[in-house]
């Protein structure tokens, strides 16, 4: 079985699913999970888990990610994107700038509620809001809140414009996309998505699954997995003193003092998650409480 993470290129027409199904076929393995999930139209980036790094899927969604975009100005669909019914179309007003436009959008930086699409998985009700909006049944979302770090390489080609956005988990760029034709006061739908960085991996590595399919026949592959903890690089690396590595690989509660860092200036905070290794193998993440002064077990990656 491997064990670690491979940067997928999802192609236009897959859904998530689809890729983890098929890179089961390929990789003959069955422990496959994705990090999170693009539309059909998407694609771009999307970091799937193999083996034990599947237990990391939960934590890697929550991320900010980026984006490239485009939307076509003068049109509404109840999906948000091109793919959906038709709503309204308006023609744009002579004297709309390049100026209002890019000033509109750069408007949305920050934090702001957005109201998700029907056209989601957000559950209402233990039931998926695109099963409602299939049977044509609207529903009232409540707004939620996001952040757009940042947007750049505005591109106004009109009726179609383009950029790149930095944002929070649980954004919808169609949503956003709306936000900025309705704030326009002429609508808007996106017409294509790709994602272009995630967890620090960008699309220029990614591997389509026809790609990933020839180097399993050329034995190439493992070239190209990841360890299964180059995505959660961000938390302190500490290593397990020798004597105290059975309570480590019985999975108890450990104290600060059984563990040893390179940098020594370190010092635990409440709540903190850190890295534990074993003569260089990663085998958990831990976290911290500051009241106990115990690092209690958060994901353990042994066997």
């Amino acid at each position: 079985m491997i064990n670690g993470i491979i940067n997928v290129y999802k192609e236009q027409g897959f859904t998530s699913f689809d890729v983890v199904a098929k890179l089961r076929g390929i990789l003959k393995q069955k422990k496959i999970g994705h990090t999170g999930t693009l539309d059909p139209m998407a694609e771009g980036v999307l970091m799937v888990c193999l083996g034990k790094a599947t237990k990391l899927v939960d934590m890697l969604t929550e991320g900010d990610k980026e984006y490239r975009t485009t939307m076509k100005l003068g049109i509404s669909t109840d999906t948000e994107d091109i793919t959906g019914k038709i709503l309204e179309e308006k023609e744009l007003p002579d004297d709309i700038s390049e100026a209002e436009i890019i000033d509109t959008i750069n408007s949305f930086i920050g934090d702001y509620d957005q109201i998700p699409p029907m056209y989601s998985a957000i559950k209402k009700d233990g039931k998926k809001l695109y099963e409602y909006a299939r049977q044509g049944i609207e529903i009232e979302r409540t707004p939620r809140p996001v952040t757009i770090f940042s947007i750049d390489n505005i591109s106004v080609n009109l009726p179609y414009i383009s950029f790149d956005v930095h944002c929070s988990k649980g954004t919808y760029i169609r949503s956003l996309c709306r936000d900025i034709g309705d704030k326009l006061k002429v609508g808007a739908t996106m017409t294509a998505l790709t994602r272009s960085h995630v967890h620090g991996h960008h699309i220029d590595d990614s591997l389509k699954l026809n790609q990933i399919e020839k180097l399993v026949s050329e034995g190439e592959l493992d070239k190209y997995i990841l360890p299964v903890d180059a995505l959660v690089s961000e938390y302190d690396k500490y290593l397990i003193k020798d004597k105290y590595s059975k309570y480590l690989f019985n999975g108890n509660k450990l104290y600060p003092n059984q563990l040893f860092s390179e940098d020594t200036d370190k010092k635990f905070k409440d709540k903190d998650i850190i890295r534990i290794y074993y003569k260089d193998e990663f085998l958990a993440l831990y976290e911290y409480s500051e009241s106990d002064n115990i690092l209690i077990p958060y994901k353990m990656f042994l066997g």
